[in-house]
């Protein structure tokens, strides 16, 4: 007999592209899980998943599992939500993913006002370097900043989040002067790798001079924006970074904006949802949650 948590474990692990992220996911130990799908495999009499080398496989079995069981735990959702809808309460679990820094310094505190406010659910956030590589039915909102790929999701704008270049004043004082992009060939440049984006081509644009790109090589690179910071802070070099990470260190001179009359890509701060369509109420609160908190841009005020 499998029952609805046996299905919701099975979607976890199905989901993880290793033992270890699921266990982490279901926040118990890897023997742990490995026991449970064990014990799973045992009453349903097949082989479920197989470990290889690159990761975890799908049986046959599993697949079938898999697909049918998502289509169970929805149905078994949207149930609990019907009949919540009849009351003035709101309830289910709620997944979100967001990007690291973005989400520990924003997000992190919507949940929180959020859970407290609605206590009958449950909340999972789940952080990455690059969010949208997690837009799977797993997830009922995916916060992202900057472009997009191509999405079945319907995607709505939260804040709008400038890109910036800067330095420390402390670099540009002891370094040749910027005057044109074309002048940051010569200076050690930061490099944040996130979006699967060409992060040694950056793209400016000019009211009377048109647009202009300018590849650069960097010193310096990390898939951690926070890190970038500290390193321009302490004055090793240039960097393209949001306005929402920068902005109290522009305001408090500890980095200077360079080239202002040139602009970068907008990277606005967007929500990726399912469609309309059997999306939840406690959804649709936390993306009115979200529109509030951000609507006005902290970073902004």
């Amino acid at each position: 007999m499998i029952s609805t948590d046996d299905l919701t474990f099975f979607h976890v692990l199905a989901t993880a592209p290793s033992l270890a992220e699921a266990a982490r996911r279901l926040d118990v130990t890897p023997p742990a899980v490995t026991q449970r799908l064990r014990a799973l495999e045992s009453r349903v009499g097949v082989k479920l998943i197989e470990r290889t080398s690159r990761g975890l496989s799908l049986t046959d079995e599993g697949e079938l599992v898999a697909s049918e069981g998502a289509t169970i735990i929805a149905a078994v959702d949207d149930l609990s939500e019907r009949l919540a809808s009849r009351t003035s309460q709101v309830r289910g679990h709620l997944r979100v993913a967001a990007p690291y820094g973005f989400g520990r310094r924003y997000i992190a505190p919507i949940v929180q006002a959020f859970a407290g406010k609605h206590p009958a659910v449950s909340v999972t956030l789940e952080l990455f370097d690059s969010p949208i590589r997690q837009m799977s039915e797993s997830w009922d909102i995916v916060v992202h900043i900057g472009s997009l790929p191509e999405s079945d999701r319907l995607v709505t704008t939260l804040a709008p989040n400038q890109r910036v270049l800067c330095a420390s004043p402390s670099y540009l004082q002891h370094s040749l002067p910027i005057l044109k992009p074309d002048d940051l060939v010569l200076h050690r440049c930061l490099a944040l790798r996130e979006n699967n984006e060409d992060v040694t081509l950056w793209r400016f644009a000019h009211s009377k001079q048109g647009n202009t790109t300018v590849r650069v090589k960097p010193s310096m690179s990390s898939n951690d924006g926070e890190i970038v910071r500290d390193w321009a802070l302490a004055g090793l070099g240039v960097m393209v970074r949001s306005e929402w990470d920068v902005a109290d260190d522009l305001a408090a001179a500890r980095l200077q904006a360079i080239l202002p009359c040139w602009s970068l890509p907008q990277a606005d701060v967007v929500a990726l949802l399912h469609a309309r369509h059997g999306r939840s109420s406690r959804t649709n609160k936390f993306l009115q949650a979200l529109r509030d908190s951000l609507n006005s841009p902290p970073w902004r005020r």
